[in-house]
């Protein structure tokens, strides 16, 4: 999860993977790459307003929402990944 600690440092970062799975939504025109492309810029969004500290009021250093939220960007990246592997084999 430690790789992930990126998106803490450079939120907007998180455009660029909401860019590949839109890319890979247009090319298969399945539905998860579609979800998981919204879900990465939602929390491209989310993570840039903690970074200015507009959610987040002074202490900021201890993320418990990232328990939540890291878990879950994993699992549907996978399961994007798989799912637009899949629909190229085809």
């Amino acid at each position: 999860m430690e790789l992930l600690g990126i998106f803490i440092r450079y939120p907007l970062a998180a455009l660029l993977v909401a860019g590949v799975f839109a890319a890979l939504w247009l090319r298969s025109r399945k539905v998860l790459p579609g979800v998981v492309a919204a879900i990465w810029a939602a929390y491209a969004v989310y993570e840039y307003l903690m970074h200015t500290r507009v959610l987040c009021s002074g202490e900021c250093n201890i993320r418990v929402d990232l328990l939540l939220i890291y878990p879950l960007l994993v699992l549907l990246t996978i399961a994007g990944l798989l799912s637009s592997v899949r629909r190229r084999a085809r």
